[in-house]
């Protein structure tokens, strides 16, 4: 999620043309970085409501071009606070090949600031504000039985981000993104041991233009994000049977295609970020979870490279 979970990114770009320089990279939407992990291929309690709260704060002091160098800007300090509040409906009526369908509904709210050491025409933050609404319906199978317990599980979810958020295109922090997007993925789940899991989320991301970019573009009419893949990936070991997990997780985005502007392909706009770190998932109760990750980021292009922590915690009725 380049400016997780907002569009800080593009913000940081403008920073980069207090010079009159051409400005690429920094344009993707905000999408799931590391917000999932754990045991991600099935819901944790079956068929049913569930309702996820997720609070993420993510702070960067370096602001990496095209060749994951630093930006050339005096002591940037970017800092955000990111909250989702997700509704799942996951049905027992089978669909396709026994898949399951549900529904997923996730309201993000976000807050961020971008500060500098020197005054100077830098970017401007559009304050907090609701952003971009996530609707998915999805299809989940499984489990897949084993003589000691469940080995496989897996979803596949049609995720579509609507431009729902607050925005402003003259301000290069914006909580809303302006264009539509459609990120569907493939979770699952792998019981290598009853005690050992492993556990991926991989997504293709496509996006649509945005018809009022941000003053960084100057008189373009429009910009388009270039298509871009990005997973979430999991290792964790059950130390308390039932109770507690702990393990690694990780995430890496990377843009496949350039960004056009005003139709014309933006060289060195592709973006990439890389996040690993320790985790744990703590069942509190068969309808109650908590989990709790930390994320470095390394090998940023064209975007910001920090630390994040998350937190969730998942509630089943």
């Amino acid at each position: 999620m380049k400016r997780t979970f907002i569009r800080a990114a593009i913000g940081v770009l403008l920073a980069i043309v207090v010079c009159t320089q051409q400005v690429s990279g920094y344009d993707q939407p905000a999408v799931n970085l590391g917000f999932t992990s754990f045991m991600d291929g099935g819901p944790p309690a079956g068929p049913g409501f569930y309702f996820t709260q997720y609070l993420q704060y993510y702070s960067a002091e370096d602001l990496k071009d095209k060749d994951g160098k630093n930006l050339p800007l005096p002591g940037p300090d970017l800092e955000g606070w990111i909250s989702l509040s997700q509704l799942i409906y996951q049905s027992d009526q089978k669909l396709v090949m026994g898949g399951k369908w549900g529904i997923d509904v996730i309201i993000p709210y976000v807050s961020i600031d971008l500060d500098y050491n020197a005054f100077g025409p830098f970017p401007q933050a559009n304050g907090g504000g609701f952003g971009d609404l996530l609707v998915g319906p999805f299809l989940q199978w499984g489990p897949i039985m084993g003589a000691a317990g469940p080995r496989f599980m897996h979803r596949v979810e049609f995720q579509m981000i609507f431009p729902t958020g607050k925005y402003d295109s003259d301000k290069e922090i914006n909580p809303g993104s302006n264009f539509f997007s459609f990120n569907p993925y493939w979770a699952g789940t792998f019981f290598i041991t009853p005690q050992w899991t492993i556990s991926s989320r991989i997504h293709y991301l496509w996006n649509a233009k945005n018809d009022d970019p941000n003053r960084a573009y100057g008189d373009a009419d429009d910009i388009q994000a270039g298509d871009a893949i990005h997973l979430n990936f999991t290792s964790a070991y059950e130390l308390i049977p039932g109770s507690l997990r702990v393990g690694i997780n990780g995430y890496y985005f990377r843009q496949i295609s350039d960004t056009e502007v005003d139709g014309d392909k933006a060289s060195g706009s592709k973006e990439q970020v890389l996040g690993l770190g320790p985790g744990l998932l703590w069942h509190i109760s068969p309808d109650n979870h908590l989990l709790f990750n930390t994320y470095w980021e390394t090998a940023a292009e064209n975007r910001p490279e920090g630390t994040r922590f998350n937190l969730r915690y998942v509630y089943h009725f």
